[in-house]
């Protein structure tokens, strides 16, 4: 094992957060929101963003104070031990390994039409053996870039992340130019919600808005690698959500009033744009923007492929952080002579390319996040639980009302998870389950000490409850609870898994035990030599 080399200033940190939230999602999402909430995805958009806020403040306050590599999977280990902290962190290790895939088959969706060899035929959706062949060899790009080192990871990132804010702001402004349309918002097929309060919720974790999120986690997985964390932890994090949410919203707000009334004939369900370029190019081309056609072209391949870029990087540091947790051999804990984990990349590298050719592109993008939000619901309790432990720390930043801004991202984190629908809740219980599997007859022989199994005990009765609920739920399940009740009952299954989580906490010697392990609260105030990103 070795120690990674703090090399990232707060530029380069905000465009990983950026990089990550605008990937593919703001070519796709627009539509997908209003297939689901029509106008009204508008406040999915802001439904999304607050919680992905609130998610980021308490990783923030945590990772400002414990600045580590692989956050989502270390910070419940100083909260709650070693069997939280595999739980959690085999789930976002599973989400995380989707996530490149997810943007290569945005790559290559975009590149069909110009490269029709992609595909087995056109319009098919269904790649070709050289298709396949173009799409490993991306994700091998992509490794072997992050094996270069992160200084070098950072410089190409933050290159191509410039073009992925600047592209998204040239097509709001040339969608509302061309065409801007009022009546689309408040008189056409249902108004403003046609679908209600349902419609809205669903858009946030089945229409794309969760998803174009979570990539602020990235931030907090480079902790390890970061230059005066206490400051620029938390400002990058804050940075990028406002940036993306400005991106987002603008995109959705100049979507909605730029569509025609053909496109909006059958009703916001049926709202489809057919062609090789995706919804926003469809709808440029009926605009008769050739020009902005494109540059969507090129924003498609630049945005996705940073994501991507950014994503990998991200994964190894996670990768890295379960095999110091002892989950996965100690050899994915092994650093290059540049400080990179590259052991930890290529196995990643295998894992993706199977989730790629085995798995349905809708598949990978559902279980993608879930996966993540899942494990988000260990920010919330870890940020409490510290508290107490470490009551008297030095906090760059000090989340306001904890006690109250906690809890309430936990049971939003749940809602999110719930709101996916059934069909894709059983497909993270099965993750969870080998992650189980893999658990017993490996990790655990690893483990450093005795397990910290009643740390733990919460899991069982919240994943449990979680699962039953979406079961019976309005939302894929049976339909057996009535939309409404569903969420009353979540409400108070999340606050009661959360008041036991964080009295489950480590007791004080073991947290004393596992803080002495590694010097991360000096790591916070570190003077290093500025980088400049």
């Amino acid at each position: 094992m070795g120690k990674l080399k703090r090399e990232i200033g707060l530029i380069g940190l905000t465009f990983v957060a950026v990089s990550g939230i605008i990937g593919s999602g703001w070519l796709f999402a627009p539509l997908l929101a209003a297939q689901h909430a029509g106008p009204a995805a508008l406040i999915a958009w802001v439904i999304g963003g607050a919680a992905m806020l609130l998610f980021a403040l308490t990783f923030a306050e945590i990772s400002a104070m414990l600045p580590v590599a692989g956050g989502i999977a270390r910070v419940p280990q100083f909260s709650h031990g070693n069997v939280v902290a595999m739980a959690m962190g085999w789930s976002a290790w599973v989400g995380y390994n989707t996530t490149a895939p997810i943007e290569v088959e945005a790559m290559l969706r975009y590149l069909g039409p110009h490269l029709g060899w992609l595909y087995t035929a056109p319009g098919s959706g269904t790649l070709s053996w050289a298709g396949v062949a173009v799409a490993g060899l991306l994700m091998v790009c992509f490794t072997v870039i992050n094996a270069f080192g992160v200084r070098f990871f950072t410089r190409v990132n933050t290159a191509a992340t410039w073009l992925k804010i600047a592209i998204p702001l040239v097509v709001i402004v040339a969608l509302l130019a061309a065409r801007f349309e009022p009546a689309n918002f408040t008189q056409v097929s249902g108004g403003f919600a046609p679908f209600g309060v349902a419609g809205v919720l669903a858009a946030v974790s089945s229409g794309g808005v969760a998803f174009s999120f979570i990539g602020f986690r990235h931030a907090i997985d480079m902790a390890g690698e970061v230059k005066n964390p206490g400051v620029t932890i938390p400002t990058a994090l804050v940075l990028a959500l406002a940036i993306a949410f400005v991106v987002y919203g603008g995109i959705q707000f100049a979507f909605t009033g730029a569509l025609l009334p053909a496109d909006l004939a059958h009703g916001w369900g049926a709202l489809a744009l057919p062609g090789d370029f995706g919804p926003l190019g469809a709808l440029a081309a009926a605009l008769g923007m050739l020009w902005l056609v494109s540059l969507l072209n090129f924003g498609a391949v630049v945005g996705p492929f940073a994501g991507g870029l950014v994503a990998v990087g991200s994964n190894a540091r996670l990768a890295f952080a379960l095999a110091e947790n002892g989950f996965f051999s100690e050899r994915f804990a092994a650093l290059s002579a540049r400080g990179v984990p590259v052991a930890a990349l290529l196995l990643n590298l295998v894992f993706s390319l199977a989730a790629f050719v085995l798995l349905p592109f809708s598949e990978v993008v559902q279980l993608n996040s879930s996966a993540v939000i899942l494990s988000f619901v260990v920010g919330p309790v870890a940020v409490v639980a510290l508290r107490r432990l470490l009551p008297d720390a030095a906090r760059p930043l000090r989340v306001p009302a904890v006690n109250l801004v906690a809890p309430v991202a936990f049971v939003i984190a749940t809602y999110i998870i719930y709101w996916s629908g059934w069909p894709t809740v059983w497909r993270l219980g099965l993750c969870l389950l080998a992650g189980l599997v893999l658990f017993l007859f490996h990790a655990r022989h690893r483990a450093a000490g005795s397990l910290d199994l009643a740390e733990a005990v919460w899991l069982a009765p919240y994943l449990g409850g979680l699962g039953l609920v979406s079961f019976l739920g309005s939302f894929g399940g049976a339909g057996l609870i009535p939309f409404g009740w569903d969420l009353a009952v979540l409400a108070a299954l999340g606050a009661g898994a959360f008041a036991l989580a964080v009295r489950a906490r480590l007791s004080q010697p073991k947290f004393d035990r596992y803080m002495s392990e590694e010097r991360v609260l000096d790591a916070a105030t570190e003077e290093e030599p500025e980088v400049r990103v």
